[in-house]
C-alpha cells in the first residue's frame, strides 16, 4: 500500500465506511486530537522508567485506536461497527477509575497546583493529558451538537486525562 494516494489533496478525507468530510469537520478534529494523543504517550512510555507506568501507557493506546475509530464512524454505519469492533464500554471507564486508586494508593497525590517537569518522562505524561483534555473538549463540541454515538466516549476521556494526572505523579515519585 502506497503511503499516499492524493485524495486529501483538496481538504477532504475518507471516513470508516465510507464518506467524505471536510479536514475542518469537528468529527475530524476530534479523532485527531486523539492520534495526538496516542503519539504523545508514546513518547511518554519511551521515557518511563517504571514498567508499570509504560503497560498503563500501551493499554490506554491500544483503547485510544478504539475510540478513534468510533469517533471516525459516520452514524449510519455506527451499529453495524458496534457488532464487529470492540467500543468504549463502562467497563473500560470503570478499569481507569482502578488504575487511578492502585496509583494513589502508592503515592500521596499533591494537594497544590503542580508545575510539570520534575522529570522528563512526567513532563511527557502531563503534555498527553492536555491534549486528552483538548479531545475532551473536541467530544463534549460533538456531543453539543447531537454527533456522539457513545457517550462512554466522553466519560472515558475525562477519566483517562485523570489518569494522566495520576500517571505523571507517579512517575515524578
Amino acid at each position: 500500500m502506497k503511503t499516499f494516494n492524493k485524495k486529501g489533496d483538496h481538504g477532504e478525507t475518507s471516513l470508516l465506511y465510507g464518506g467524505r468530510v471536510s479536514k475542518a469537520d469537528l468529527r475530524c478534529e476530534a479523532y485527531g486530537t486523539v492520534d495526538e494523543a496516542v503519539s504523545a504517550l508514546g513518547l511518554a512510555r519511551t521515557l518511563s522508567t517504571k514498567q508499570k507506568i509504560q503497560d498503563t501507557l500501551l493499554m490506554i493506546q491500544k483503547e485510544l485506536f478504539i475510540l478513534g475509530a468510533e469517533l471516525a464512524t459516520p452514524h449510519d454505519h455506527y451499529t453495524e461497527f458496534t457488532k464487529k469492533y470492540p467500543t468504549i464500554n463502562e467497563a473500560r471507564v470503570s478499569n481507569l477509575e482502578k488504575l487511578i486508586d492502585d496509583f494513589e494508593q502508592e503515592l500521596e497525590m499533591p494537594r497544590e497546583f503542580i508545575i510539570p517537569g520534575d522529570n522528563t518522562s512526567s513532563a511527557a505524561i502531563d503534555v498527553a493529558r492536555t491534549i486528552i483534555r483538548r479531545a475532551e473538549r473536541r467530544v463534549a463540541e460533538l456531543k453539543n451538537i447531537g454527533n456522539l454515538q457513545n457517550e462512554h466516549i466522553q466519560e472515558y476521556l475525562n477519566r483517562l486525562a485523570d489518569l494522566a494526572f495520576t500517571m505523571a505523579r507517579y512517575e515524578a515519585h
